[in-house]
Formats: C-alpha cells, structure tokens, sequence
C-alpha cells in the first residue's frame, strides 16, 4: 500500500504543478475579465434568483432550483469537511487564503460551464435532458475527440472522487466514533443509494432539495457557533492565514510544516475539489434544469461556489485553526488528520462536538455519492448510449463497500489525479468558447435587465 501512495503521490505532485495552476488560474482571470466581473457585478441578483420561478422554463427534467441543490450537493461534500483538514495538514493554514482567491475566480468559470452546458443540452433517447463539458466540447468547437476524452475521464473520477472519497470519509468517521466496521457501514450506504439512484435525476433533484439546505444550514450555524466562542483567537487565525499563504508555515506539533508553493497548490486543488469549478462536471446538473435562458441558470450555478468554498470550507478551516488541533496526534502517535482532525477541533470546542461532525459528514458525503452518480452516467451515456446507463449504476453501487476498506491517503490521491484530468480538456474548451459565453451573457443582460445597461461584445465595454 505504501508503494502505491507514494507513486499516487508522484503522479498528483506531477499532474498539480504549475502547468495546471497557471492553466485554472489564468482561463479563470480571463473569463472575469472577459465578462466584466460578472460574479462580482450580478452576485445579489444571482442570489434574488435562487428563490424565484422561471416561468419561462418549458424544457427540462427538474427545476431550476432542483438543479442548484444537485450540484451544490456534490460541491458542498465531504471535500468541505475532509478535504479542508487534508488540505491544512499538507499545505498549513496559508492554503485557506488561496482558496479564498480560487473561489472567486471559480464563480466565473462555474458561471461560464453552467451556461454553456444549457446552451449546448440535447435530449436524449430516453426524453431526458444530456449537457456538459462533453456536449459543449463537440458541439461548440466540433472536437469529437477531446469530448471523448472528458467523457472518459469524468466516467472514473464520478468513481473515484463521487464515491470512493464520499464512502471512505463516511466509514472512517463512524468507526473513529461508534467503532462500527467499515464494511458494514458501506453495506447499508449500498442500499440507500441504490433506492435513489434508479429512481433518476427526478429523485436525486428532489432528494437534494430537501437535504441540501438543511445540512449547508446546520453545519455552518454549529461551526459560527464555535467560532463565537473563540472569537479572541481570529485575528491569529487570520494573520497565520495571511502570512503562511506568502512565506509558509512553520513546523507545530505533529505538523511538519509547508511552503508557500504547497499552500498554493492546496489550496487550487482543495477549491477545485470542493467548488467543482473547472472540472465541469456539475454542469451536468444545470442542463437538466428546467429553463430556457442559460445566463440565468449559470448565474444561480455560480451562488454554489461561494457556498461551498468561500462560506463552508472557510468555517471548517477558522474551527481548526482557533482551538489549535493542527499539528495533533492520536494516542499512537499519528498526526491527525481528514474527519479525525475535524472532529478533535469541534470536540475541543462543544460537548458532543463529534456527532456535529459525523452527521454533517453523512448528510455532506451521501447526497455527494448520489449526484457524482448522475454525472458519472450521464458522461457514461455519451460514451455507449442510455443502454449502458444501468450498467454504470451497477457498477457504481457495487464499489461502494470497496471504496469504505481503502486507506484514506490513497483515496484522496486517486480522486486529485481524476480531478486533474477532468480540468485540462474543460478550461481549454472554456478559453476557446470564451466568445460564445460573452455573446450568450449579453443576450441575458438585455432580456432579463434591460435597465441595468447594454454590454457590447465587439469592444467589450458596458454602458448604462
């Protein structure tokens, strides 16, 4: 085991370099900048939309809302809980800070995939709606090819990333608690997921609308909560942030300490995780949204990013860093880390600190493994037809106690890896269709606010 962590590891150091950053960073400032800021400019209108109706929409399998409630609950996972602690452990509390910064470049390029992937929806033989990155790929720049390749590479990281982080975070957390064996815990996440996953996008949409909120809600009120308490140590926790992101942080306790670089590539690769932004694979849910306008789906698609990084993860990483966990070890000496981590920090905190942990780990982690599966059978589809969908589902549920018994570190390896290989054909898609998604957002600007001013593409100014 230890072989294969270290050559997941060489491949993730490799794949996570400063090609890849430079690539999600830079297509992501250009879209910002090609767009005029449109996350910054449209953020409470974005907002305003989430509780309204489109009236408009005719075509679709699930509401719009629906729609935002299955991506942000594969955005708002387990990647919130455990991806934060694995990220601080690796790269220091200097990768929030790049986090901060990746998210709000995020919204921009979530905005441009969710727009994108309605723009480009087609139905499929079942009457159901199909788009994403694959759809957008061939139809917008005609490379059958590389569509292929997303398609493929989505179909194992919906595996990896969707279910086998999800599951194995889940089973960690409930023996570390209730000393219950992984493979029974896998067992019983089996049948749950199995009874939603061929009831289709309508039970999954449904199922996630209820659930999403609730736990977004709960987990974010117990950890303000928290950090009410402590309140005295933020402006530490904040200038350790700050410092460590530009000079790295020093060794402490168990923690052996990080570089600047380190922190930078944590922290990408942690938004990237826990925002879904660049692999395009959450647009899969906004092309089955029931509207007819693209802007306006991507501007409610782009509220999950600044959810799920900039307002959940965040919480997650001030909890650690002001009841001072990072760094601790277990009683045989083994630096904490992922749910454990998590779990000494709100435990530290509040009596039964660790069942806030465990629950919010199950709601966060189980309704991540049912929209992964979406995804996962959607680019599955495209590869053989919607034949093969009930294949990719058996396939999918039959991993999940496997995926409970694997070693933390080489879960959280293989599903960046995946990660990795998903975000270089979409960001390269996304840069090449950059016109499209300029043209599309006027085309939005002047239906739904005319008053607001008119945005010319041709010269790229906005007047009023």
């Amino acid at each position: 085991m230890n072989e294969l962590l270290m050559f997941l590891e060489g491949v993730k150091s490799a794949i996570w370099g400063p090609p890849l950053l430079a690539l999600l960073i830079g297509v992501g400032i250009y879209l910002t900048f090609a767009l005029r800021g449109v996350q910054f400019r449209y953020l409470f209108k974005a907002i305003r939309l989430i509780g309204q109706q489109d009236k408009s929409g005719t075509v679709g399998d699930i509401s719009p809302f629906q729609s935002l409630m299955t991506s942000m609950a594969s955005a708002v996972g387990t990647g919130s809980i455990v991806g934060v602690a694995t990220a601080l452990t690796a790269g220091g509390l200097g990768a929030v800070f790049w986090m901060w910064v990746m998210s709000f470049i995020s919204m921009a390029i979530k905005y441009s995939e969710s727009l994108l992937a309605v723009k480009y929806r087609t139905v499929d033989a079942k009457g159901e709606m199909s788009g994403g990155p694959m759809y957008y790929i061939e139809q917008g720049l005609g490379w059958k090819w590389m569509a292929t390749l997303f398609a493929v590479f989505a179909s194992i990281a919906a595996i990896g990333t969707g279910n086998l982080v999800q599951v194995n975070s889940i089973a960690d957390a409930v023996r570390n608690i209730y000393d219950v064996s992984p493979w029974i815990t896998g067992s019983v996440i089996t049948i749950i997921t199995a009874i939603v996953l061929f009831g289709g996008i309508k039970s999954i949409g449904k199922l996630s609308a209820w659930i999403v909120p609730f736990k977004a809600l709960a987990y974010a009120g117990v950890g303000l909560l928290v950090l009410g308490m402590y309140y005295e140590e933020l402006p530490a926790a904040f200038g350790t942030i700050f410092e460590a992101a530009f000079t790295g942080q020093a060794a402490v306790g168990g923690f052996l300490g990080s570089t600047a670089a380190l922190a930078l590539q944590m922290g990408v690769a942690r938004c990237v995780f826990c925002s879904e932004a660049g692999l395009g694979i959450a647009s899969i849910a906004s092309a089955a949204a029931k509207t007819s306008s693209s802007g306006r789906q991507a501007l409610m698609s782009m509220t999950g990013t600044l959810v799920s990084t900039a307002i959940i993860c965040t919480i997650t990483a001030l909890v650690i860093a002001v009841t001072g966990v990072l760094g601790s070890q277990d009683a045989s000496g083994q630096v904490l880390n992922g749910a454990s981590l998590v779990i000494s920090a709100f435990s530290h905190a509040i009596a039964g600190g660790k069942y806030v942990v465990i629950v919010g780990l199950i709601l966060f982690a189980y309704t991540t493994v049912i929209s992964w599966a979406y995804y996962g059978e959607k680019c599955f589809e495209y590869l053989f037809g919607v034949k093969s969908v009930t294949l990719y589902r058996l396939m999918y549920v039959a991993l999940i106690v496997p995926g409970s018994l694997f070693a933390l570190d080489v879960v959280w390896c293989f599903a960046d890896i995946m990660n990795a290989l998903m975000v270089i054909p979409n960001m390269i898609a996304l840069a090449a269709l950059a016109g499209v998604i300029r043209k599309e957002t006027q085309t939005f600007i002047e239906s739904e606010s005319p008053t607001v001013g008119t945005y010319n593409v041709r010269n790229n100014t906005f007047s009023a």
